[in-house]
């Protein structure tokens, strides 16, 4: 069983990432992807060793974003890769049956795609406009999720746990995209800033 909600870290530099992670996982986070873009892979390792160790005491998951092979040196609990990324039967291969990996989705045909590689959950976004990624793919909204859901159930397709991701800013957001049928949440901004309403964002889904 996935966890609903995702904190998907933010900041620019490593004392950022650790200091966002810390007070998400302090207000009850139990699912941290580390995602970093302006880092290296050698900073990133830094952050992801530290991140995994923290992540062991609170209980909590620890994803890595892209990065395969740091995720089977460290023995983190999974990855999330997105289109573009190392393709989903390479990391299955590389990590073995037990770690999580996920995969990013924009379209019906990229969830088809997903299913097909037998990721164990997909992100599907981004819902609304957000800054945390440079090339943004379109944008969602509330309709884009309800088409593709309605064709997911049309075309029969087999169940995947699929998360709204990207731009997602409130709790009303949240609220509305599980109406859509979505499993969980990926959140970023909106806990980094306000960590304090994980608790209650946990709630939306009991």
């Amino acid at each position: 069983m996935l966890e609903r909600l995702q904190y998907i870290s933010q900041g620019l530099t490593q004392a950022e990432q650790k200091n966002n992670i810390l007070k998400a996982l302090d207000a009850g986070a139990t699912w941290i992807q580390i995602r970093w873009k302006q880092a290296g892979e050698a900073e990133f390792a830094i952050l992801a060793k530290q991140i995994q160790q923290v992540c062991q005491q609170f209980g909590a998951k620890c994803i890595i974003n892209d990065y395969v092979h740091l995720a089977k040196q460290l023995d983190v609990d999974g990855v999330h890769l997105g289109l573009t990324d190392c393709g989903i039967a390479e990391a299955r291969q590389l990590l073995g049956p037990e770690k999580i990996i996920g995969g990013t989705a924009n379209s019906l045909q990229d969830v088809q795609q997903r299913i097909a590689e037998n990721c164990d959950y997909i992100g599907l976004g981004p819902f609304k406009h957000t800054h945390t990624k440079q090339k943004l793919s379109p944008l969602l909204g509330l309709a884009g999720y309800q088409n593709i859901f309605q064709e997911i159930h049309r075309l029969e397709l087999p169940a995947v746990p699929i998360f709204a991701i990207g731009g997602i800013s409130s709790a009303e957001d949240i609220q509305h995209l599980i109406q859509t049928g979505v499993y969980g949440v990926a959140v970023s901004g909106l806990i980094t800033q306000t960590p304090h309403l994980i608790s209650s964002i946990k709630n939306l889904f009991a």
